[in-house]
């Protein structure tokens, strides 16, 4: 701020009081994501919408990779999908001699985005087009999100045919690939199930799993805003927002509802961070080979591989933070997050309050 604006700030405070000063600070401050806003082309914005609805439509079966790339180098993980519209999404991942297999009633997240994220995504960034192209031997309209200076943060490659999403890159500041998530083969077709026993590149997608060996996914359960100010209001440290990110989503697991965990989201449109809450201690012996440092007092446990993790515990709940953005987004997170007993802000909003009431007693 400039010394006329603390100077308007100072005066505010002794005319208003407290209350009247942060109401001041909040207006010189003004809509920071506004600022950020820069008018999105058209026929950009209609593809990507386009290709949320292909991702519930169209049947599709193949092999998506996500791959990261961290101080190590890059990290690749590889799942065999299928989806059938009207029925859900199955994913198969293969890690070593065990199988990870997961089933999604409603389906189509892994290939598009959702109203709401494409609303984050066009209130973030410009949506432009940039020229065509193709990837895994299909027409693509591609499609670029760019940041204010008119760097691109994203990329998009969508189905010239179908719609669909097949590949799309998160980007940094330099244009350097931090994620790519896309179809390493696909094939449009009623999808069925994918085979337990196929070979991850290349294998045939069939019908050779049964039911009882797939898992429904446990956060099929949406958390209502109402539902959020109730856990809030009992005592859930259940943050509203993260540094440049939006709450987009919120759900409760159904498998163990007794756990009490809930799997908040965050997202720009672009970058997304999951924060999982769950009420009790830390089992700190499955950690052993993590990284750990110390954030306000608590041990934080950190691990780099797919995605950026962290965990820790603090006053009666435990905390894990997941992304496959960068290091720093994950920093941001937990640094926003509570540590050392109760949250800094909780107590400094309750100082504040003090404070005010002090200035209007009748307040």
């Amino acid at each position: 701020m400039t010394a006329r604006t603390w100077a308007a700030l100072d005066k505010a405070v002794l005319a208003c009081g407290l209350a009247g000063a942060l109401v001041l600070a909040c207006a010189l401050a003004g809509d920071a994501a506004a600022a950020r806003r820069v008018p999105s082309d058209p026929e950009a914005v209609r593809l990507l919408r386009d290709a949320a609805d292909a991702a519930r439509r169209v049947p599709y079966q193949g092999v998506q990779v996500v791959t990261t790339w961290n101080r190590r180098g890059p990290v690749t993980s590889r799942v065999n999908v299928a989806h059938t519209p009207g029925q859900g999404t199955y994913v198969d991942a293969r890690e070593g001699d065990r199988d990870r297999a997961t089933y999604q009633p409603a389906g189509g997240a892994l290939t598009g985005f959702t109203a709401a994220t494409l609303e984050l995504l066009t209130r973030n960034y410009a949506v432009v087009r940039a020229s065509d192209s193709s990837i895994c031997g299909r027409a693509s309209r591609v499609v670029e999100a760019r940041r204010r200076d008119g760097t691109p943060a994203g990329r998009f490659w969508i189905d010239a045919e179908t719609g669909l999403m097949l590949h799309r890159e998160l980007l940094d500041g330099t244009g350097r690939t931090i994620t790519a998530t896309g179809f390493d083969q696909v094939r449009v077709a009623p999808g069925g199930r994918p085979g337990k026993s196929s070979s991850v590149r290349g294998g045939t997608l069939g019908e050779a799993a049964t039911s009882s060996a797939w898992n429904v996914s446990p956060w099929e359960d949406p958390l209502e805003p109402a539902e959020l100010g109730d856990l809030r209001d009992h005592g859930w440290p259940l943050p509203r927002a993260l540094p440049g990110l939006s709450l987009s989503d919120a759900r409760r697991s159904t498998t163990r509802p007794t756990d009490g965990t809930v799997h908040l989201t965050f997202s720009d449109g672009l970058e997304s961070v999951s924060v999982f809450v769950q009420r009790g201690s830390l089992d700190e012996r499955g950690l052993a080979d993590w990284n750990r440092t110390v954030n306000r007092g608590d041990t934080v446990f950190r691990r780099e591989s797919l995605r950026h993790w962290a965990v820790w515990a603090d006053d009666g709940y435990v905390y894990t933070v997941v992304t496959d953005g960068p290091e720093g987004t994950a920093e941001r997170a937990v640094d926003a997050l509570p540590h050392g007993g109760r949250d800094l802000w909780t107590r400094l909003g309750r100082g504040l309050r003090r404070l005010a009431s002090w200035v209007n007693p009748f307040g």
